[in-house]
C-alpha cells in the first residue's frame, strides 16, 4: 500500500510539474491574426470580450516585422466601429517582444498552446486568440491602423486651421 501511495505521489508530482511549465512553441507562430478574448486589470473581474460585452482588440503580426493593432466595438445597432489604435513593426524572439520600438519585455507573451497566448502589459493581464479571417478583412484593419498616421503636411493644415 505504501508502495502504491509513493508510486502515485510521484506520478501527480511529476504531472502537476509538467502543466506548471508553458508550452514550447515556435516564436514565428505569432504571425497572423489575433484577437482579444479576455481582460482583466489588477484588482478587478475578469472582462470577457466579444458579443456580451461588444468589445475586442485585434493584432495583426506581419512574418516580416508589420505589426497593426486596433479597438473593435458593436454599436447598438449591430454595426462594427474600427478605432485603429497603432500601426508599425514588432519583434519576438525567445519570449523576449516588443511592439513600436518599445523596450522588450521577457514573457509579455506566453504560449498557452498554438492558438493562445496569455500576457500582461502594465496592470492589465489579456488572453489572445489565433483566427483567420479572410485576406480582405485583415487588409482593410491593417489599412484602418496604417491611417491613423497622419502625414506631417496634412498635420501641418490641421494644427494651422484647426488649432489656432
Amino acid at each position: 500500500m505504501k508502495r502504491l501511495l509513493l508510486v502515485m505521489s510521484v506520478a501527480l508530482i511529476s504531472a502537476m510539474q509538467a502543466s506548471a511549465q508553458s508550452v514550447k512553441v515556435d516564436d514565428k507562430e505569432l504571425v497572423g491574426v489575433w484577437y482579444m478574448e479576455s481582460m482583466q486589470f489588477e484588482g478587478e473581474k475578469k472582462i470577457m470580450c466579444g458579443k456580451a460585452t461588444g468589445y475586442t482588440q485585434f493584432k495583426y503580426y506581419g512574418a516580416d516585422g508589420e505589426y497593426a493593432c486596433a479597438e473593435l466595438a458593436l454599436t447598438k445597432a449591430g454595426k462594427v466601429v474600427v478605432m485603429p489604435h497603432e500601426y508599425g513593426t514588432y519583434t519576438f524572439k525567445d519570449g523576449w517582444y516588443s511592439e513600436m520600438g518599445r523596450e522588450k519585455i521577457k514573457d509579455a507573451i506566453v504560449w498557452v498552446d498554438k492558438t493562445t497566448t496569455k500576457g500582461t502589459w502594465k496592470n492589465r493581464h489579456d488572453i489572445w486568440k489565433k483566427i483567420s479571417l479572410p485576406d480582405a478583412t485583415v487588409k482593410y484593419i491593417v489599412n484602418c491602423c496604417k491611417s491613423k498616421e497622419t502625414p506631417a503636411d496634412i498635420q501641418q493644415v490641421i494644427k494651422q486651421a484647426l488649432f489656432k
